[in-house]
């Protein structure tokens, strides 16, 4: 009988949900992170419940074909690209699994066909985004431990352990956004340390510096900087953005945030201006969109695209229908669709996101979108439909938690003919289908992978009414 703490070998049969491989023994399902389908692995069981368990990988007995070098020094204990030392095109065959496992266990619809994942056109430098935190509790690789060289723990710039939100991961290289986010990252940190600026502590919430945010335009070449602090210091913020910008001229623009509160959200009610015009531009296909420091935009531009043109040709647009598109964002997919229907509604909670979607309008020379702040709810009341009418289709693009009850119900109530939906977790995408389906057929799935190295997934649906 299996046990926590025994060691066991194991053939790695397929990739499963969230990053982990799956291994059996006898009819006990073994998840195993960082194994890739195909390997024969010893694992340390660490969790053992009745139908499965959860183990470490402790050695590689017999690698699988697909099993390659990770190109990170930090493989293994960063959690950011569990994926690293899969071939790519592993990658994407397991994401097309995933979604249709998902589909069939959850979602009941056991006659719908995944289509191939749509692959990134970048498998590495491909993020537009990305968000690294100071912390004054620096986690210690195996590598760093065995050397016993004296390191400074008090301090890191990083991102996050997994499951460990007050242990920093002291990044010195990252192959996610590209050749000079690193750089940028190495010099704040050595200004910081040289200048004797201190990190946050997640004990006493004492400390100067909690994040660093780089956002960068992949197809127009801008770029951000935005360094969040838990105060104003004019001197040292002064300071900073001479060192950028005398260093990196590729900076564009530069900002203090301050976030004097305990969230760890890398924003605040206080911005200052000290570099550029405080935003960047991004261009998706013909679509230019202007992006301030806290606008959602997708993190893989180059595969937006993709996405966006799926959602399209799912959409079957013939040039004379109402699109509502539900959970706009900055207008994104919305202006996208613009001069391919009549008119395009768009809704969502957040005002400064609409302010953003009216200005990317705007500055694209779009008229025939309309976007209004509210609830996802409040696109299907009475008063609203009354004022935009009922739309021939209907976007849905939500947050991960999926779609609230209510607002599928409306939708089954008012039988609008055509549904694209476009998720990024496709298990409560799969739980929001089969309610959906009891009225609608659903046509078409395919994954878009926004997020190579990594398990996360994008899925996009087609639905028609059923007559």
């Amino acid at each position: 009988m299996v046990k926590r703490g025994n060691e066991v070998e194991l053939e790695i049969e397929s990739a499963a949900f969230e990053g982990a491989a799956v291994g059996r023994l006898e009819k006990l399902v073994v998840f195993t992170p960082f194994a890739v389908p195909g390997d024969r692995v010893k694992v340390r069981i660490n969790r053992k419940r009745k139908k499965y368990a959860e183990g470490t990988l402790l050695e590689v007995l017999k690698p699988s074909p697909d099993r390659i070098s990770p190109q990170c020094k930090y493989f293994g204990t960063c959690g950011g690209c569990k994926l690293q030392s899969t071939r790519y095109a592993v990658q994407l065959s397991s994401k097309r699994q995933q979604v249709e496992d998902l589909l069939r266990r959850i979602g009941k619809l056991e006659q719908v066909e995944v289509e191939p994942t749509c692959p990134s056109p970048d498998i590495y430098g491909y993020r537009n985004k990305m968000e690294f935190s100071f912390g004054a509790s620096r986690w210690l690789t195996q590598e760093e431990i065995e050397t016993g060289a004296p390191v400074k723990r008090d301090f890191a710039l990083g991102l996050h352990i997994p499951k460990r939100f007050d242990r920093i991961l002291d990044l010195e290289e990252c192959f996610l956004q590209g050749e000079l986010s690193p750089r940028i990252v190495n010099r704040v940190r050595q200004l910081a340390i040289e200048q004797k600026w201190t990190a946050l502590d997640t004990k006493t919430y004492a400390g100067y510096l909690r994040n660093l945010v780089i956002r960068r335009g992949v197809l127009t070449g801008d770029l951000m900087v935005n360094l969040v602090t838990s105060s104003y210091e004019v001197e040292r913020i002064a300071l900073f953005t001479e060192t950028l910008r005398s260093e990196f001229p590729e900076i564009t623009t530069i900002l203090n945030t301050i976030n004097a509160t305990r969230s760890p959200v890398p924003a605040g009610d206080e911005v200052y201006l000290t570099h550029g015009d405080g935003f960047i531009s991004e261009r998706i296909g013909p679509i230019e969109y202007r992006l301030s420091p806290t606008s959602f935009f997708q993190p893989n531009s180059k595969n937006a695209e993709n996405l966006f043109s799926t959602i399209r040709e799912f959409a079957q647009l013939s040039g004379d229908e109402t699109v509502y598109d539900i959970y706009c964002g900055l207008g994104a997919i919305g202006l996208f669709l613009a001069n391919t229907c009549r008119r395009v509604v768009g809704i969502e909670a957040q005002a400064e996101s609409i302010e953003m979607a009216r200005a990317n309008a705007a500055l694209n020379q779009i008229e025939n979108c309309d976007f209004e702040v509210g609830d996802a709810l409040e696109a299907l009341s009475p008063d609203f439909l009354q004022k935009y009418g009922l739309p021939e289709i209907v976007v849905f693009d939500p947050p991960r938690i999926g779609l609230d009850r209510k607002l599928v119900d409306r939708v089954l109530e008012l039988e609008i003919p055509r549904i694209v939906y476009s998720s990024c977790n496709p298990a409560t995408q799969a739980r929001d289908l089969e309610i959906l389906r009891t009225r609608y057929h659903v046509d078409r799935v395919r994954p878009v992978d926004m997020f190579p190295q990594t398990y996360h997934i994008e899925a996009v649906a087609s639905l028609t009414l059923k007559h």
